[in-house]
C-alpha cells in the first residue's frame, strides 16, 4: 500500500481532534514569504470540513511545482473547503516589519473567511492578535492537514505574484528565485538597483541607501 494516504489521514486526524473537542470551525493558518527581498508576505487561511481526507496533501515545500498546482487548483475550486488570502506589500513590511506584516496578513486571511472559525492552527511560533481561541504549531504544515492546505494556498498564490513581477520587472529573475537572495538577484540588484518591490528594511538593500 502506497504509504502516502496514511500520511494525509494522520494529518487530517491531527485536525480531528480539535473537532471532538467541541470546535465548530478550525482553520489552518500559514503564510509564504518571510524571508525574501522582495515581493509580499502572503498568508492564506483554511478549513476543510472534518472527516474530508485529501489525496496527497503535504508541507508544501515538500511537493513538486507540479504536485502543489494540483492541489492549489482543488483546494481552491472545491466548494465544501473555505479559503482567504492576506498580502501585505514590501513598503507595509518595511514599516512595521515582517513579523508584525506576517501576522497582519494572516489576520486579513482569517477575517475573509465566509464562516468565521472559532479555533485557529498557526503554523509557526506566533498567532495573530485576535478574540478566537488559537495554537501556534511549529512545524504544523507537517502536522495539520488545513495548515498543510493553507501553506500550498499561500506558496503558489506568492509564486504566482512573483511571476507577475517577472514579466514587469524581466531583468531581476524574480521567475526564477521567487525574490530570495540568490547570488544572481543579488547580482541583479548590484547592477540595477533595488525597486519598489524590494524591501528596504533588509539587508543588504539596506546599507544601498541612498535608493
Amino acid at each position: 500500500m502506497n504509504s502516502k494516504p496514511l500520511v494525509n489521514l494522520c494529518l487530517s486526524e491531527f485536525d480531528k481532534k480539535f473537532y471532538e473537542q467541541g470546535y465548530k470551525t478550525v482553520a489552518g493558518i500559514d503564510e509564504a514569504g518571510r524571508g525574501p527581498l522582495a515581493g509580499p508576505v502572503v498568508a492564506a487561511a483554511c478549513v476543510i470540513p472534518p472527516g474530508m481526507n485529501i489525496p496527497g496533501i503535504d508541507d508544501s515545500k515538500k511537493l513538486s511545482p507540479k504536485k502543489r498546482a494540483l492541489l492549489f487548483t482543488y483546494l481552491t475550486t472545491c466548494l465544501e473547503i473555505d479559503f482567504s488570502i492576506g498580502i501585505i506589500e514590501a513598503a507595509t513590511i518595511d514599516e512595521i516589519n515582517i513579523l508584525q506584516a506576517t501576522l497582519e496578513a494572516m489576520s486579513v486571511a482569517i477575517k475573509g473567511l465566509k464562516t468565521e472559525p472559532d479555533c485557529l492552527l498557526v503554523d509557526g511560533l506566533h498567532c495573530p492578535k485576535l478574540t478566537i481561541t488559537n495554537e501556534a504549531i511549529v512545524k504544523g504544515d507537517q502536522k495539520s492537514q488545513s495548515i498543510a492546505a493553507a501553506s500550498i494556498i499561500a506558496k503558489v498564490t506568492r509564486d504566482q505574484i512573483m511571476q507577475e513581477y517577472h514579466q514587469e520587472y524581466p531583468g531581476y529573475g524574480f521567475g526564477a528565485h521567487k525574490g530570495y537572495g540568490t547570488k544572481a538577484h543579488l547580482e541583479a540588484i548590484k547592477q540595477l538597483g533595488p525597486i519598489s518591490i524590494h524591501r528596504k528594511s533588509f539587508e543588504p538593500i539596506k546599507s544601498l541607501k541612498p535608493f
